[in-house]
């Protein structure tokens, strides 16, 4: 979604977290259906940061009357992800200073407090 945006910085970044929201969301359904298919299991679990989102969960709800599943989900106040820990992360390197612009990009190895 970042490349889409350096590509072209007026994208309507609305629209684009919406269709990557919804575009996620079906191929997620798509596999724990499939999944659920070849394995024949009736229970499912959605858990992280992720069972938070309302989107997620009423294609999940969905899901489970379309296939006869019983799906668990964590109180919302339950559902983490590492945002705190990026959060905490991002904080200290503001306060020293490291800033970016959105011209960053993922570096999905590296390490915290080392410089891309």
């Amino acid at each position: 979604m970042i490349n889409l945006n350096h590509k072209d910085p007026n994208i309507d970044k609305a629209n684009l977290c919406l269709g990557f929201e919804k575009a996620s969301t079906e191929m997620l359904v798509h596999n724990v259906k499939k999944a659920v298919n070849q394995t024949k299991m009736d229970k499912i679990v959605l858990a992280g940061g992720v069972s938070a989102n309302v989107f997620i969960r009423d294609a999940f709800d969905k899901l489970a009357k379309e296939e006869n599943l019983k799906v668990y989900y964590p109180e919302l106040k339950l559902c983490t992800d590492n945002a705190a820990m990026i959060a905490s992360a991002g904080y200290y390197n503001y306060i020293a200073g490291k800033k970016s612009d959105l011209k960053l990009n993922a570096v999905p190895n590296l390490k915290i407090g080392e410089d891309k």
